[in-house]
């Protein structure tokens, strides 16, 4: 018979928790250091020139795939820097890793890693991704920043 002011309490308590769950990583964990940064548009305001150049997708198959799996499920950390996640296209921020190869790349992101200038979860955070979604998407990002 206690136990039945309890089940409403719990079945709540259960619905908070499963909503905290972060689908999503929040765009971005930097604060403005000042007031012109706080000011400044955010990063949604993109000209509308840009949109066709980012969407188009690459020639080589497997890049086509790896940057499906890249737009759906790494670009909203590697976008906003989350956690060093290096932004495809940044030569200096891929300059480090893209002379380790393409194994050693994929293979750290397969199984994630923690090193100095950041960390990943295994496949991304996202364990329903295969190696081979993975593997392209790694692709596209290291052609991208060549």
């Amino acid at each position: 018979m206690t136990m039945k002011p309890i089940l409403p309490f719990l079945s709540v308590g259960l619905l908070f928790l499963g909503a905290c769950g972060l689908e999503k990583p929040p765009a971005s964990l930097k604060f403005p250091d000042d007031k012109k940064e706080a000011a400044a548009p955010a990063p949604d305001a993109a000209p509308a020139a840009a949109a066709p150049a980012a969407s188009e997708a690459p020639a080589d198959p497997k890049l086509a795939a790896g940057k499906t799996v890249y737009d759906a499920s790494c670009a909203g950390c590697h976008e906003a820097s989350m956690m060093g996640a290096p932004k495809p296209g940044d030569k200096a921020a891929w300059s480090a890793r893209i002379p380790q190869g393409l194994e050693v790349i994929t293979k750290k992101s397969l199984d994630g890693f923690q090193g100095k200038v950041g960390m990943m979860p295994a496949k991304g955070g996202n364990a329903s991704l295969t190696n081979e979604q993975v593997s392209s998407a790694v692709a596209f990002m290291v052609d991208k920043s060549k």
